[in-house]
């Protein structure tokens, strides 16, 4: 039953709930961690962890992504970013850390969405993804709905294996001037995977599992640095949104008579906890970023923005900056640490809250008893 309150006179809304006002209840039975399992597959895919990297420049780098693969994770590259339309990203990202760090911070978007201007080279694409091909790793890139029917033909030519649409808002008909992407025909004439997103809410979720989708994105990256819900007033109450979509998830699956599509939550995510608590809600694989910034590894020194913090008329993310910590990306997955708060170990506190519940891997845990905090 909806949970719905009255807000005034003939007007309702629905009550939904985030993941920090959610606890997961322990079972009868605990386990050795070293019986758990943390491994999540996407199609063909196999990972150690359930993480996709945000595609975001402030923490994904050619090199950073092979670093990401090598710890059992999949990075995503984007595919409109830094990397795609500079011969020098690097110097490009030096720019906006020392206009995030001068007299005026503010200025570090204007920048970025000066460098944004710059238009995206094949070329450069195909040398950005080359360490991850020739290293064997899975290959993934995002592109946004308006130009994924534009930029896929030279994406595959790279060498892309998993491709992510993804948007602020994504719905399985993207209508602009020109043609709309319709995204079931545009994944029926692909033979890679397609994880497409965000979303918010179960019919969304369902329409886009419809279109062939290989995994939805729920939420749009919620983190210190976004702003959507300031600019834009849209929310996502990502433990609520998390249920929704398994629930479409398990519908699809009825209806198709056993296809399933996975559950990426991205956004809302600030602990270990939380990590925890996504896939407890339903979630398959969570996606991080600002989590992965203060790496010694992540390209920006410590700042963290999302894609949107381009966009040329109406940004939605500011350029933030975080503790640079010194630990390595190894050290923020999988620890060892001397932080008592859930923000570094974070995969090894995955697995510890699965043992202390008595699952042994991901799909087991979704089952796991929830409790509400009032």
């Amino acid at each position: 039953m909806r949970d719905l309150v009255e807000i005034g006179m003939g007007r309702e809304a629905r009550r939904a709930y985030d993941l920090d006002q959610i606890e997961i209840v322990p079972s009868r039975r605990t386990r050795s961690s070293k019986a758990v399992s943390t491994a999540w597959q996407l199609d063909a895919y196999r990972f150690d962890i359930p993480l996709m990297t945000h595609p975001t420049d402030a923490v994904v780098s050619p090199d950073s992504a092979v670093r990401i693969s090598e710890l059992g994770g999949l990075a995503v590259l984007n595919a409109e970013g830094l990397w795609a339309r500079h011969a020098d990203p690097k110097g490009a990202l030096e720019r906006v850390v020392a206009a995030a760090t001068g007299d005026d911070p503010d200025s570090a978007v204007a920048l970025l969405q000066e460098l944004h201007q710059a238009p995206i080279q094949q070329d450069l694409v195909t040398e950005a993804l080359r360490p991850l091909r020739d290293g064997s790793h899975t290959v993934a890139a995002r592109v946004s709905p308006q130009r994924a029917r534009e930029l896929t033909p030279a994406l595959l030519a790279a060498g892309v294996e998993v491709l992510v649409v993804q948007g602020t808002i994504v719905s399985a008909e993207h209508v602009s001037d020109g043609e709309p992407l319709n995204l079931k025909d545009f994944i029926a004439e692909l033979d890679v995977p397609v994880v497409a997103g965000g979303v918010g809410d179960y019919r969304t979720a369902l329409h886009l599992m419809r279109t062939g989708a290989a995994g939805v994105i729920v939420g749009y990256g919620q983190s210190t640095s976004t702003t959507t819900d300031e600019v834009l007033g849209v929310g996502v109450p990502m433990a609520t949104a998390i249920v929704d979509a398994a629930a479409a998830r398990r519908d699809y699956l009825d209806e198709t008579g056993g296809r399933y599509v996975h559950v990426i939550a991205d956004g809302g995510i600030g602990t270990s906890g939380d990590i925890a608590r996504a896939v407890a809600c339903g979630a398959d694989a969570v996606m991080l970023g600002e989590q992965l910034a203060e790496a010694s590894e992540s390209p920006a020194g410590g700042l963290y923005w999302t894609s949107s913090a381009a966009h040329p008329s109406l940004p939605r993310s500011e350029v933030t900056g975080l503790a640079r910590s010194g630990r390595t990306l190894e050290q923020v997955l999988f620890g060892p640490t001397d932080s008592p708060y859930g923000t570094t170990n974070l995969f090894g506190a995955l697995r510890r809250a699965m043992a202390k519940t008595g699952y042994s891997d991901l799909k087991e845990f979704q089952r796991v008893g929830l409790n509400l905090r009032t």
